[in-house]
C-alpha cells in the first residue's frame, strides 16, 4: 500500500478564486510543483480532495470540473508530476440544484472523499497526509486516520488552528515537505 498526500484544491494547491472553473485563471501555489515533484519521487501518491459546492448552488455544472482537473494536470506536468486521483464533492445541503442539495458522507469535514480514494488507489491512510487550509480539511483527514497539515499561507491561521488542532501548521510547500520527510525518517528508524 502506498502513502498519499491528500491535497485540498483552493487556498492549498492553488490560490482561491471563489467558484472559479475557468482554467485560464488557475495557477499553482508558489513552490507546489517543486515540492510535489520530490514527494512523488519518494513514493507518495498525490490526490486532490475538494468540496465543489458550486455544482449544488447552480454556479457551474459537474462537467465543468473536468477542465479544472485537466488544467491542474497540465500545470503539474511541467514539473514531471501527475495527480494519481482527483475526488470532489458536488453536494451542499443548501444547494439550489435538487440532485445535489443534500447532506452526504463525501463533503469535508466528512472523510468520504479520502476513504473512497484510499479504496480506489490502495492507499495507506496511516502513512498519508491531509493538507488543507481550513478546519473541515483537518477534520476529514483526522477522521480518515491521516496525519494533518494546515496550510496557513492564505487562511486565518489562528482561527483555523483553534478549531481544527492540526498535527502541523505550515506557510509554504517547502515547510510541508520538510515535515513529511522528518516524519518518514522517524518512521523508518523506529
Amino acid at each position: 500500500m502506498q502513502p498519499a498526500l491528500f491535497l485540498d484544491k483552493d487556498n492549498t494547491l492553488i490560490p482561491d478564486i471563489p467558484y472559479n472553473i475557468d482554467p485560464a485563471l488557475i495557477a499553482l501555489t508558489p513552490g507546489a510543483g517543486e515540492s510535489l515533484q520530490r514527494l512523488q519521487a519518494q513514493g507518495f501518491a498525490l490526490v486532490v480532495v475538494t468540496n465543489q459546492s458550486g455544482v449544488a448552488r447552480g454556479y457551474f455544472s459537474e462537467a465543468a470540473i473536468d477542465g479544472v482537473y485537466a488544467r491542474l494536470q497540465d500545470l503539474l506536468s511541467k514539473y514531471g508530476v501527475h495527480l494519481d486521483g482527483f475526488f470532489y464533492c458536488p453536494h451542499h445541503p443548501d444547494g439550489k440544484v435538487a440532485a445535489y442539495a443534500r447532506q452526504c458522507a463525501c463533503r469535508k469535514p466528512q472523510p468520504g472523499l479520502i476513504l473512497k480514494a484510499a479504496r480506489t488507489l490502495n492507499l495507506d491512510l496511516a502513512r498519508s497526509w491531509m493538507i488543507g487550509d481550513i478546519a473541515a480539511d483537518i477534520h476529514a483527514g483526522r477522521r480518515a486516520g491521516c496525519n494533518t497539515i494546515l496550510f496557513a499561507r492564505y487562511a486565518d491561521a489562528a482561527k483555523e488552528i483553534a478549531v481544527s488542532d492540526p498535527d502541523y501548521v505550515v506557510e509554504t510547500f517547502g515547510e510541508l515537505e520538510e515535515i513529511i520527510y522528518e516524519n518518514e525518517i522517524r518512521r523508518l528508524s523506529d
